[in-house]
């Protein structure tokens, strides 16, 4: 029941040969959603409305052939494709496998009886590729970033020696040149080299590591002065806010990195509002467990301070937020950006034993968080620790979960089965719906993310309340809390859970709304 069905989509003109693969299936005891189309024009709109885990496609069809699946796949949502024949013709299944078929069957009675195993199998190798790539893909950027790190080195070497004659003979200048237009002509000068010489200087900061003092440092205090900063040098239309918790922990670290880790994010974020907005700047204590591990590979479970820097800016397209930590990557015009300001931050961040996440969504706006390992020495970790150990059970409630990355849908089904709940899953709000109109009387709350392909998780209330106007719903989003909080109410939300969340944040406020009358 927990289990998401798999999505199967069937392009076969031969109407008897998907009802014996349907049989098959039912036979089997697979759950299993199919869908049939005859042409690959049905295809590619099938696809565009909702991707499936896995297409078996008939070589020939009326308006082309199968290969035509495998040459031009979506880029957004792949999925493998087992191509099926009429023969075994040698030379037809390599020009298929060629084209990237992960497998192909000839069709027969027989076949068609074991399609359930092959798919099984088949979707096997396909995770398993898919893993394999991403691991590629990580160890070639890990490559990459060496690679240029060495590369910048050299350079930011040379152009120091480069650098270094020009400052000095600015000053030896200044005392031969008395008349102003000398002096004006000496001052742009020193302030173009002594800008070049910062640059070498975040160049080579990335490219040997970042070093420093480590001392205790409570970050409040470092953004207590970046406050002043903002409120005097960024522009008027621009609103800040601080918004300190209470007993903030401390952690060990260099302050004036720190500062210019903050700095930048506060920067980045002004850039990104040239029209005005709200800058928020959160910082909190927070014990990650090993939900929130799982979410994030770049992190680790334990006690940060965590500060969250958030703006209402124009927001990060989705293919560039892989790679903003890139040295020389920059989105900002030619001449406004040098690329190293977040690939410095990044690198100082992981120094201190932290990691920095991202969130951003076209139109809204952009969260970066960063933590820090909390100074463990200090008591009320140990405290915080200890009571994040005493976590609420279910009774056996059931819960719908929301939301179309597989990971943390997984993840969620996971902890809450743990903790004594049921789970039902659902990839976006138009499968909610049907899911919930099928399991009403048995589901006691919804979890749903708010920004969904196909319908998003406001919409997917008012659907869910035209149901059942009592439903309990949770929203989640990885914007700032604040902001979110106020809109997932006013759409008629029990409560707002902030992405990615802890199974201690999941499973207090599960329960909270869950023993509250309806």
């Amino acid at each position: 029941m927990s289990a998401e069905p798999l999505h199967l989509l069937i392009v076969e003109d031969e109407a008897a040969h998907v009802e014996a693969i349907r049989r098959a299936f039912e036979e089997a005891g697979t759950d299993v959603q199919i869908r049939a189309v005859d042409t690959l024009r049905e295809f590619r709109a099938c696809v565009t409305e909702q991707p499936p885990n896995l297409t078996l496609a008939d070589l020939n069809l009326p308006d082309g052939q199968a290969l035509e699946i495998l040459t031009n796949p979506p880029e957004d949502a792949p999925f493998p494709v087992l191509v099926m024949t009429a023969f075994g013709n040698q030379h037809v299944v390599l020009d298929v496998m060629k084209a990237g078929a992960l497998d192909y069957v000839v069709k027969s009675p027989e076949s068609f009886a074991g399609m359930p195993q092959t798919v099984e199998r088949v979707l096997r190798e396909w995770n398993l590729l898919q893993r394999n790539k991403k691991m590629e893909a990580q160890s070639l950027r890990a490559q990459r970033f060496e690679s240029i790190g060495t590369l910048a080195g050299g350079i930011a070497h040379d152009l120091n020696n480069v650098l270094a004659p020009i400052l000095m003979a600015v000053e030896i200048l200044r005392e031969m040149i008395t008349n102003e237009a000398g002096q004006k002509i000496l001052s742009t000068l020193e302030a173009s080299a002594q800008h070049g010489a910062d640059l070498v200087k975040q160049v080579l900061a990335f490219a040997r590591g970042i070093e420093g003092r480590r001392i205790m440092v409570n970050p409040i205090h470092l953004l207590h002065d970046i406050q002043h900063i903002v409120r005097d040098t960024f522009p008027k239309n621009i609103t800040f806010s601080l918004v300190p918790h209470r007993d903030l922990w401390t952690t060990t670290g260099d302050p004036t990195q720190l500062h210019q880790v903050f700095t930048n994010l506060c920067v980045n974020a002004r850039d990104a509002m040239p029209h005005g907005g709200r800058l928020t700047v959160t910082i909190e204590n927070i014990v990650l467990d090993d939900v929130y591990a799982d979410m994030n590979p770049d992190s680790k479970s334990g006690a940060y301070v965590m500060v969250e820097v958030t703006d209402t800016g124009t927001g990060i397209p989705p293919k560039d937020v892989e790679r903003i930590f890139e040295p020389f990557f920059t989105t900002k015009e030619v001449g406004k950006g040098t690329g190293l300001g977040l690939s410095t931050t990044m690198a100082i961040v992981k120094s201190h034993g932290g990691f920095i996440s991202v969130y951003s969504e076209i139109g809204k706006g952009t969260t970066f968080k960063v933590y820090l390992p909390a100074d463990t020495t200090t008591k009320s970790v140990e405290t915080a620790a200890l009571e994040r150990a005493q976590l609420p059970s279910g009774n056996g409630e059931l819960v719908l979960v929301v939301d179309d990355e597989e990971s943390i849908r997984s993840i969620a089904q996971a902890t809450l089965e743990r903790f004594g709940y049921r789970v039902l899953l659902a990839t976006d709000g138009a499968e909610a719906v049907a899911v919930y109109a099928q399991h009403r009387e048995e589901i006691a709350i919804v979890l749903t993310d708010l920004a969904m392909p196909v319908m998003d998780g406001a919409s997917t209330l008012v659907a869910l309340k035209a149901l059942n106007p009592q439903v309990k719903a949770i929203a989640s989003s990885g914007l700032t809390a604040n902001r979110e909080n106020t809109q997932a109410v006013k759409a008629g939300f029990e409560h707002f859970i902030p992405k990615p969340y802890t199974a201690e944040l999941m499973l207090n406020i599960l329960a909270k709304v869950l023993h509250e009358p309806a």
